[in-house]
């Protein structure tokens, strides 16, 4: 039998929980006209009063909202509560600008747990647990919110944060760790340090589960790293804006769970906006139910997914989207043809003699563009022998264009070459003047 967080609310019927959603979508427009000058003056811009919205289908008649709004009314411009009803900040690292302020209740952090608690018990995380969060803490919300969740389901919160790698691995032995939350990358580098350490996570440490997300992965390195280090890993997501993590999958692994009492799922075509059929890749854009502080209207988020609308055998009837393929300002466009790294990193990931990391290098030279990717190659695929090395190159490029339909050049590299990352990686650099 499927454990259930809150069985009444993750098992709802369909046509309940669409009603429940209508309801909250009505209070929620009404809310932010009153409360919010940036809304109130953005609906009266596109001509939409609160009154006209009566089904989840008016949503369509919303505006939508976007980074940029965050930090054009820097820093709390877009707020519904004064600073006298919050009880946290967030913020982005601003490295591109201005950063992105996020507030929030005390109800807001409340529901930011009850998200997490929901999502750990569906794949069977609990008080036995002790949940290791290598997530940096801090104004990043990847640490805070996992840490919050995790208590909430009652485990036993071992806050890491990311670095000290070393020391990391020494209390995941030490202290019987069972789950960790991370970004892939760094759980990629931790296995490298294990290895260096003398240390086998399957056979000398308690780990079983890994909560990994905040940069795209692929399924083909989903995989590596199940086979790698011997634990079972799951997707977890979140944006910084909507409150950082807040969904994973069940143990079923058929998508992601969204909990549409908390949030209202759109998959739209990123160029028209309109919507498109279910298991087709779209941009996904969020509507917030519940939040107090700063509530988001139909948020493009750009992250590319798909909604799956085939029920979940775990029982729950939320929707469900796929695992994240990228960003829709991720894609590369090399001659003309457009490069996402989660291609890249989905057939290198495949070819056992290419190692974990893997960089993507553009640049132009003349009138044309050209993309090289250095990889690293695993240590017991290396030769002296040229003729094995440029075999190898040759595969590889084949497999490279045969997805991208683009011929690349591809470079060698060895094992360690590459920066490592405690945080997002880094897979593209792009050197064009455009």
């Amino acid at each position: 039998m499927p454990e259930y967080w809150d069985p009444k609310i993750e098992t709802m019927p369909v046509d309940d929980l669409k009603k429940l959603q209508e309801e909250k979508l009505k209070k929620l427009v009404h809310y932010v006209y009153e409360n919010s000058p940036f809304y109130r003056k953005r609906f009266d811009e596109h001509g939409v009063r609160p009154e006209d919205i009566r089904t989840l289908e008016d949503i369509r008649k919303l505006p939508f909202t976007f980074k940029q709004d965050l930090r054009d009314t820097y820093p709390t411009g877009m707020f519904c509560v004064p600073n006298s009803k919050l009880a946290r900040f967030h913020a982005s690292s601003g490295t591109t600008g201005k950063p992105t302020v996020v507030g929030y209740t005390h109800k807001d952090i409340g529901d930011w747990a009850e998200s997490l608690a929901r999502a750990f018990t569906s794949v069977g995380v609990g008080k036995e647990d002790i949940l290791q969060v290598s997530y940096g803490y801090g104004l990043f919300t990847g640490g805070l919110g996992v840490h919050y969740g995790s208590e909430k389901v009652g485990a036993t919160v071992l806050p890491t944060s990311s670095g000290n790698t070393e020391r990391q691995l020494e209390l995941m032995k030490d202290l019987g760790t069972t789950a960790i939350a991370c970004t892939p990358s760094y759980f990629l580098h931790m296995i490298e340090v294990a290895r260096k350490e003398g240390i086998d996570i399957r056979d000398d440490t308690k780990l079983r589960k890994g909560f990994f997300g905040a940069e795209p992965w692929s399924e083909e390195l989903k995989k590596r790293i199940e086979n790698e280090s011997g634990i079972k890993a799951y997707d977890i997501y979140g944006t910084s804006e909507l409150s950082g993590p807040l969904f994973t999958e069940c143990e079923a692994q058929c998508g992601i769970h969204i909990w549409g009492d908390l949030f209202l799922v759109e998959i739209l075509d990123p160029e028209t906006g309109e919507p498109v059929p279910d298991g087709e890749t779209g941009e996904l854009v969020i509507t917030t139910l519940a939040k107090e502080a700063n509530p988001l209207i139909r948020y493009k988020i750009k992250d590319l997914t798909k909604k799956l609308s085939e029920p979940c055998k775990c029982g729950r009837t939320h929707p469900r989207i796929t695992r994240i393929s990228g960003r829709s300002d991720d894609m590369i466009i090399v001659r003309g043809i457009n490069v996402f790294p989660g291609q890249v990193e989905s057939v290198l990931m495949n070819i056992p003699e290419v190692g974990n990391h893997f960089m993507i290098i553009v640049d132009r030279i003349g009138p044309l563009d050209s993309m090289k990717v250095q990889i690293e190659m695993n240590e017991s695929a290396f030769s002296d022998r040229m003729s094995d090395m440029m075999a190898l190159k040759k595969k590889i490029a084949g497999a490279l264009k045969s997805v991208l339909n683009l011929a690349v050049e591809v470079e060698l590299v060895e094992h360690g070459f590459l920066p490592r990352s405690e945080g997002k990686s880094k897979k593209v650099i792009d050197k064009r003047k455009i």
